[in-house]
């Protein structure tokens, strides 16, 4: 018999400047993200990609309620951190091999960061490798 589970679970997950953080404890299977219910939280494609380890597990989501709490970067990076945080503590709570398979099958980034940042701008051009142009008269 596994050892009795650690109330709440607590997540973090970061993809660019965003940072999700996920709480989750026994409940009804009621999804916040920054107070508002998830289903109402950005717009449908961000929205879709935030709820994909829900659709794929949504009998492991009926016992847990997870409040998740998301700062900085843009609506984009904010729904794959969220993402990652809702994988990554459907993991810990179920405790389950199969479910990591599951998630890991389906998408390999859904466990694992995404360390790829921006390019910083250099002097000299308008961005980090594009130029100004050059006249010769």
């Amino acid at each position: 018999m596994p050892a009795e589970r650690k109330l709440p679970i607590m997540v973090t997950s970061r993809i660019k400047t965003s940072v999700a953080r996920a709480r989750f404890k026994r409940g009804s299977g009621r999804i916040k993200v920054n107070s508002y219910p998830i289903e109402n939280w950005l717009y449908e494609p961000h929205r879709s990609k935030a709820m994909t380890p829900i659709l794929l597990l949504s009998d492991e989501f009926k016992s847990v309620d997870v409040d998740i709490n998301v700062r900085g970067g843009g609506s984009y990076s904010q729904a794959r951190a969220v993402m990652v945080a809702l994988a990554k503590g459907i993991i810990r709570w179920s405790r389950s091999g199969s479910v990591r398979r599951l998630l890991r099958n389906f998408d390999r980034y859904m466990l694992t960061g995404d360390a790829r940042f921006k390019e910083p701008k250099k002097f000299g051009g308008p961005g980090a490798r594009r130029r100004f142009q050059k006249s010769y008269r």
